[in-house]
C-alpha cells in the first residue's frame, strides 16, 4: 500500500519533536498491535511554544516485520479521511527513516476494558447509566464507519474489542486502532470483501473466521460481544468458579436462551434487571451475535436500540420520583 505524504504535510512531525515530547519515550501507556504506545505533551500547529497538547504516541516497533507498515499506512490512511467525534483523532504521524510514529488525541480514563476487569487494575464500578452512554457513544462511532463515511463506502474495523473502546475526561467513547481495517463498497445488494480473517480471538466473528468472508455484520458480532462484557461486569476471556478459562459470547448466548442472564450479569447491576432498558439492550446484544449473519441488526438499527435503553432507563428514574 502506498501512501501520498505530500498530501498530509500539515500532519507531518519530526521524530525530534517526538523524543521531546516524550522525554526520550519514557512513559508507556499500552501496547499496540505493532508498537508500544506513550504519552507525551506536544506544541501543535497554531499553537504557541508554551502552549502543550497531551497525545498517546504508539511507534512502530522497527523489528516488526512489514505488516507493522502496513497498519501504520491503514490507519493514516483512514484517520485522516474520516472525522467524527466517536472516532479518536488523528494529530499526527512521523515518517523519518525508519523511525515511524502515529500521534493521537488522549484519552484520559483509558480504555472500555479496564472498567469491566475483575482484576486489582480495575479503576471504577460503572453505573448502568455509564456503560449505556459509552455503548451508545461506541455504536455511533461504528454506525459511522459502516453507513456515514461517503457516499459510496463503508468502513468495516475488523478488530471491535472494549481494549479498542477509549474514553476521554468526559467519558465520551472513541473507536480506535484501525490498522486492520478495510474499506469496502456500499449501497449494493451483495458487499463483502474476501481476505484472511484476523482480529481478536474471541472478538472475531466465527463466520469470517471460518469462511473469510468479511462484511459489515463482522463488526456486529464483535460489537455484541463487547455489549456483553460491559452488561456482565468481564472480559471476552475470565476464568470461572473452577478456575477454567470460559468464552463469554457462548456462555451469554447460552444463559440469554434459558432467560438466566441474572446469573452471569454484573451483580452491581441486579437492580435493573427486570427493568425494560436491560431487557432491550441485553435482546439487541444477543442478536448481534446470531450465527446467521443475515440475522444479525444492522449498526444504525443497534444504535436506535440502545438509544431506546437509554430512554427507558432516564423514565424509570423519572416515573420513581414522580
Amino acid at each position: 500500500m502506498t501512501m501520498p505524504f505530500k498530501d498530509l504535510e500539515r500532519l507531518s512531525i519530526p521524530f525530534e519533536d517526538i523524543i521531546e515530547a516524550t522525554k526520550n519515550f519514557t512513559t508507556i501507556i499500552g501496547k499496540g498491535g505493532y508498537g508500544p504506545v506513550y504519552k507525551g505533551q506536544i506544541s501543535l500547529s497554531g499553537e504557541s511554544e508554551r502552549e502543550l497538547t497531551t497525545v498517546a504516541i504508539k511507534r512502530l516497533d522497527t523489528r516488526i516485520s512489514g505488516q507493522g507498515l502496513k497498519e501504520f499506512l491503514t490507519e493514516i490512511r483512514m484517520l485522516s479521511r474520516y472525522k467524527h467525534p466517536n472516532l479518536v483523532s488523528l494529530v499526527g504521524f512521523c515518517n523519518q527513516g525508519p523511525e515511524k510514529a502515529l500521534i493521537y488525541e488522549y484519552a484520559h480514563l483509558g480504555s472500555l476494558d479496564k472498567y469491566l476487569s475483575k482484576s486489582e487494575n480495575s479503576t471504577c464500578q460503572l453505573t448502568w447509566k455509564q456503560r449505556l452512554k459509552i455503548c451508545i457513544d461506541a455504536a455511533r462511532g461504528l454506525d459511522h464507519l459502516h453507513n456515514h463515511v461517503a457516499k459510496h463506502e463503508r468502513v468495516i474495523h475488523r478488530d471491535i474489542k472494549s481494549a479498542n473502546v477509549l474514553l476521554d475526561s468526559d467519558w465520551r467513547a472513541m473507536i480506535s486502532d484501525f490498522g486492520l481495517s478495510k474499506i469496502g463498497r456500499a449501497n449494493e445488494n451483495e458487499s463483502y470483501l474476501i481476505t484472511n480473517a484476523c482480529g481478536t480471538h474471541g472478538y472475531c466473528d466465527p463466520s469470517y473466521r471460518h469462511t473469510g468472508i468479511l462484511t459489515k455484520e463482522s463488526d456486529v458480532y464483535s460489537f455484541g460481544v463487547v455489549l456483553f462484557e460491559v452488561l456482565c461486569g468481564r472480559l471476552c476471556f475470565f476464568m470461572d468458579g473452577k478456575g477454567k478459562q470460559r468464552l463469554l459470547p457462548q456462555l451469554a448466548q447460552s444463559y440469554y436462551k434459558k432467560n438466566k442472564l441474572n446469573r452471569i450479569i454484573d451483580p452491581t447491576l441486579r437492580e435493573y434487571m427486570d427493568s425494560n432498558s436491560m431487557k432491550k439492550f441485553s435482546r439487541i446484544a444477543y442478536q448481534c451475535l446470531l450465527d446467521d449473519r443475515e440475522g444479525r441488526p444492522s449498526m444504525d438499527l443497534v444504535l436506535q436500540e440502545l438509544e431506546r435503553a437509554l430512554h427507558l432507563l432516564d423514565w424509570l428514574y423519572f416515573t420513581v420520583i414522580f
